[in-house]
């Protein structure tokens, strides 16, 4: 995605939430750890390394919902495309992880992806194409 210049943005949480997930925009219950930390599974990362950090909810959100909001992204276009790919692991047996649109002209989020119950604890990948001719946040 587009965002003042940069053509790429590889987030991996290794040092810290990465330029694309500012730190303010971590709402309560999403945590940086990764498989060693003695939180339960997932016990490793998406490429099996145990050491290697991820965000997980806590589990004591398993009743309500928390949110991970993006910086602001530059509009798309023929050459700008956005694409956004991200590993997702889902262990509970209920919960829906969406992924939601938010354009600079509109007050509300837009979902555009959503999975739940499905492949559970097992990392999963997907990845979304976004067009908008507006600023905008993931």
């Amino acid at each position: 995605c587009f965002n003042s210049g940069s053509s790429w943005n590889n987030c991996d949480f290794e040092t810290n939430l990465c330029k694309v997930l500012p730190e303010f925009n971590l709402q309560p219950g999403w945590i940086r750890r990764n498989g060693q930390s003695g939180m339960g599974p997932p016990y490793f990362d998406h490429n099996g390394n145990e050491s290697a950090y991820f965000l997980s909810l806590s589990s004591e959100m398993q009743s309500s919902s928390s949110a991970l909001r993006t910086n602001v992204f530059l509009p798309t276009d023929e050459e700008h495309l956005c694409q956004v790919r991200f590993h997702y692991w889902i262990s509970q047996m209920s919960g829906t992880l969406m992924v939601g649109l938010q354009k600079h002209s509109e007050d509300t989020v837009t979902n555009i992806w959503q999975v739940s119950g499905e492949l559970r604890n097992q990392w999963n990948v997907n990845t979304i194409t976004i067009n908008s001719t507006e600023k905008y946040e993931v």
